[in-house]
């Protein structure tokens, strides 16, 4: 069904957890993944993660190389909720935003954006200098959402897996998927300071 229809993208950028994590995630709820891994994050996944790229492939419902700009998420009448990038490179990120993409992530990117399909780049850098910040603002500008992975910490993480599994939650509120991984805000009453002065002796 399209309308639980997902593409994924994994880039070489560090943070290949996300990626991995997120396929999990996404199996456990039922929605339809389609999963494309750049060569760089082959390489990635095999430095930050035991798994295989066999392993990781198998989390998918669809997977295509990154070089078959012939597949079916080239083309803007194979309709998906839109597109998930985790981790996105500064790389994949500049190709996107100039729209001169090289392979298949950012191809499917250019054309959930030319389409007006949600697109969420979890951008791993830092610090970043002026060319980032531009192609940050280009993409932006072109409609996607740059959604760097920053833990919530009023969640209280105990582990690094929460933290992970509460960041991804909230990149896929963007697409109204709610897994159960975020711990929501509910507000807090807000509390007078104390201090140790009277009102009358209050200047």
């Amino acid at each position: 069904m399209t309308d639980r229809r997902l593409l994924v993208g994994i880039s070489g950028a560090s943070g290949a957890i996300f990626g991995v994590r997120l396929l999990q995630l996404l199996r456990e709820a039922g929605v339809e993944t389609h999963l494309i891994v750049s060569r760089a994050a082959r390489m990635t996944l095999s430095y930050e993660t035991d798994l295989s790229i066999d392993e990781v492939e198998a989390l998918a419902t669809v997977t295509y190389p990154e070089q078959d700009l012939g597949a079916a998420c080239s083309s803007g009448s194979f309709r998906t909720l839109g597109m998930i990038v985790a981790p996105c490179s500064v790389k994949t990120m500049a190709e996107i935003a100039s729209g001169a993409t090289s392979n298949l992530v950012s191809r499917a990117a250019d054309v959930c954006l030319k389409e007006r399909r949600r697109l969420v780049l979890m951008l791993r850098e830092t610090p970043l200098h002026l060319g980032h910040i531009r192609s940050m603002a280009a993409v932006t500008e072109a409609g996607a959402i740059v959604y760097p992975p920053v833990p919530a910490f009023y969640a209280r993480p105990q582990s690094v897996g929460e933290m992970i599994d509460h960041t991804l939650g909230r990149a896929l509120d963007l697409f109204d998927i709610d897994l159960g991984t975020v711990r929501r805000w509910t507000g807090k009453t807000a509390k007078a300071p104390k201090t140790s002065k009277t009102p009358e002796s209050v200047d």
